[in-house]
């Protein structure tokens, strides 16, 4: 099939951007069209005007502002996953980035659009609520920055109103010295959407026992879910393998699971408990190689 007839504009500012997107209800904004253009060649989709935002340049770029680094939503997914400030950083980011799409997906795909698409597997999202990190929206009226957690309402849903895009992804920077990432997940093919997958990360102290812990769990729920329960019981612990395996079953217990024909609830459900427990493990295991140091 062949998408429907749609007006095609280019602004050269956020600014112009959301007039263009005040001024037709059934507008969409296109960026590296890697979900979009799909949707509307299966009709799926099927805007009446696409607003290109690709060469607006405030929508581009990585910069660190000490507490977070912040990622423009125009930019590229390969060019977030070669950054040095995001490796150093925000080192989960890094983590789950190969596991985005293909490689010819991220050389298109963006950053705000993977989050905008909101879709429950997708791997920027889990990170982003995992970290308790924010979305900066702009409007005609002026710009307001949202919370994770609060950002996705449901698959495929955002809190995303008309006339309203993303500008800014923001994912927080952990102080600590010794951190460590895990990120495991699982899919009917390499590259497929996730069936369920776990974003995990911690900071230890000089003795090893752990001072902070975050845990995600994506693709099990409506929207990534942050197992707090979990990381707080982990809190002050040397995170064993017992201790972890039981604060992740309870917290997972917690979850409202979704089902569909590609996985059952008991399914998923004890998959977000395995790969949670394997994430945590390899976050434990990454931060304890840090500190050791490089191998010689």
């Amino acid at each position: 099939m062949k998408a429907a007839p749609f007006e095609y504009v280019r602004p050269q500012s956020v600014d112009e951007a959301c007039i263009c997107l005040a001024a037709d209800a059934d507008a969409m904004i296109i960026a590296g069209g890697q979900t979009l253009v799909p949707m509307m060649a299966m009709r799926l989709a099927r805007p009446s005007r696409l607003v290109d935002i690709t060469r607006i340049p405030e929508l581009h770029g990585i910069r660190d502002d000490g507490t977070a680094i912040a990622v423009g939503a125009g930019t590229r997914q390969v060019t977030a996953a070669n950054d040095c400030s995001i490796a150093g950083s925000v080192p989960l980011l890094a983590a789950a980035l190969p596991w985005v799409g293909h490689a010819a997906t991220r050389n298109r795909g963006t950053i705000g659009g993977s989050v905008a698409n909101a879709d429950p597997a997708a791997e920027i999202p889990l990170v982003l609520v995992t970290l308790k990190g924010s979305v900066v929206l702009r409007r005609p009226a002026g710009s307001r920055i949202v919370a994770a957690q609060e950002f996705f309402i449901g698959p495929m849903m955002t809190v995303i109103t008309p006339a309203t895009c993303i500008i800014e992804v923001r994912f927080p920077v952990w102080s600590a010295s010794l951190i460590g990432v895990g990120f495991q997940e699982i899919s009917a093919r390499r590259s497929d959407f996730a069936l369920v997958s776990a974003a995990a990360q911690v900071a230890l102290d000089d003795s090893g026992r752990c001072v902070a812990c975050a845990l995600g769990i994506g693709g099990a729920s409506a929207v990534p879910q942050r197992l707090d329960a979990a990381a707080d019981a982990l809190v002050g612990s040397r995170l064993s393998d017992d201790e972890i395996g039981q604060a992740v079953r309870a917290a997972v217990d917690t979850i409202e699971i979704m089902t569909s024909s590609h996985a059952s609830d008991g399914y998923r459900r004890r998959a977000a408990a395995v790969l949670g427990t394997r994430a945590l493990a390899e976050a434990r295991d990454h931060a304890i190689q840090c500190a050791a140091g490089p191998v010689q």
